[in-house]
């Protein structure tokens, strides 16, 4: 796991219902990336969806902002083993923006700014599940930490919550994403510890 501070172990791990097993409690929020951070010019962001069957759905950064907008309220919890709790945040659901899209399908391919991917079933995208955020703790989303906008999917681990979000491709079957592919996995329930391919 190269690119991640070695700092990550050895901490005491209070008990908490809201707290997986085998994760500790942070007050900070780690910086953990694989590669350089992108920076994103708002007047060229777009974030475009892309059905099984090719057709698209686009929303440039204006049009993102005029979408109905919600706060979730969550905690968050990194393969890692930090957990971060109470977290707020600003964005878009995606039961917004995929009302519209004509699809059968099953999975997603979640792509970002920078070449990184991340798959999820469909089904964890919906039911007010995950959103695209863009403020953090009332403040505009921090490049290093995924702005100017990112994935937000609480209820797994954070990778799946992908920095620097640039759109998804809807598929009918899976295709592993950039960790995915290099040995997590592939669905990624922190309460079933589902850090690595081998952890069912």
């Amino acid at each position: 796991m190269t690119g991640f501070s070695p700092g990550f172990q050895g901490r005491p791990r209070p008990k908490s219902d809201r707290l997986p097993p085998g994760q500790y409690l942070v007050e900070d929020w780690p910086v953990l990336s694989a590669g350089p951070t992108p920076r994103v010019d708002l007047a060229r962001w777009q974030f475009t969806v892309t059905n099984e069957t090719g057709r698209q759905y686009s929303w440039s950064w204006p049009q993102l902002m005029a979408l109905p907008q919600e706060r979730p309220h969550v905690d968050i919890h990194c393969v890692t083993r930090w957990s971060k709790l109470d977290t707020d945040w600003r964005g878009v659901s995606l039961d917004t923006l995929l009302e519209n899209v004509e699809t059968q399908a099953e999975y997603a391919l979640v792509s970002s700014y920078g070449g990184y991917t991340t798959n999820l079933p469909l089904e964890d995208l919906l039911d007010g599940k995950a959103w695209i955020v863009h403020t953090f703790g009332g403040q505009d989303l921090h490049a290093e930490h995924g702005g100017p906008a990112r994935l937000l999917v609480p209820h797994l681990y954070f990778w799946k919550s992908a920095k620097w979000v640039k759109g998804i491709r809807l598929l009918d079957s899976e295709e592993l994403g950039f960790w995915e592919a290099a040995g997590y996995h592939s669905y990624g329930d922190p309460w079933r510890e589902e850090r690595y391919q081998d952890d069912d």
